[in-house]
C-alpha cells in the first residue's frame, strides 16, 4: 500500500500539504479535575442509556480515559482539586480504597437484586398458597 499525501494547489500555484498535521503538531488536550468529573458523569449517564460509545465519539474521548478517571474519582483524587493542579499517580492506599469502594458498589447492587428477588418469591409463595387453599375449599368434581 502506498502512503500518498493529499496536496492541493494554493492561489499562488504552490503546492500545500493538507495532511493531518498540516499546521504542525497540536497540543495535547488537558482537562481540569472538574471537567473530568463532569465528563465522567455524562459518560456514565450515556452508558446507562446504552449510548456510551456515541458520547465518547462526540467528545473525542477514549474509554481508557473513562477507566482512569473513574479510578481517580473512586480514590478521591479528583475531589477538591483546583484547576491546573497536578493529580499524579495514586498511592497503593488510594488504589486499595478505590478497589474497595467499587467492590462495595457491586455488593450493594447484588444485595438490592437479592432483596427484590426474595420479595417476588414471597409474593409468589403467598399467591400459590392462596390458590391451593381456594382449590381445597371447592368441591371436587367427579367424572363419570
Amino acid at each position: 500500500m502506498s502512503n500518498l499525501a493529499v496536496t492541493s494547489m494554493g492561489q499562488d500555484s504552490s503546492m500545500t500539504n493538507l495532511g493531518p498535521r498540516a499546521g504542525g503538531p497540536s497540543r495535547r488536550r488537558t482537562f481540569t479535575p472538574a471537567e473530568k468529573l463532569e465528563l465522567l458523569a455524562g459518560y456514565e449517564q450515556a452508558a446507562a442509556d446504552k449510548n456510551g460509545g456515541a458520547y465518547l465519539r462526540e467528545n473525542g474521548l477514549y474509554s481508557s480515559q473513562m477507566t482512569e478517571w473513574r479510578k481517580l474519582r473512586d480514590a478521591g483524587a479528583l475531589e477538591g482539586k483546583s484547576a491546573g493542579s497536578r493529580i499524579g499517580k495514586l498511592s497503593a492506599e488510594q488504589l486499595e480504597i478505590a478497589r474497595l469502594r467499587r467492590q462495595l458498589e457491586v455488593s450493594e447492587g447484588q444485595r438490592k437484586k437479592t432483596e427484590e428477588a426474595l420479595e417476588i418469591m414471597g409474593k409468589l409463595s403467598a399467591f400459590f398458597e392462596n390458590a391451593i387453599n381456594e382449590s381445597q375449599d371447592e368441591p371436587k368434581s367427579t367424572k363419570k
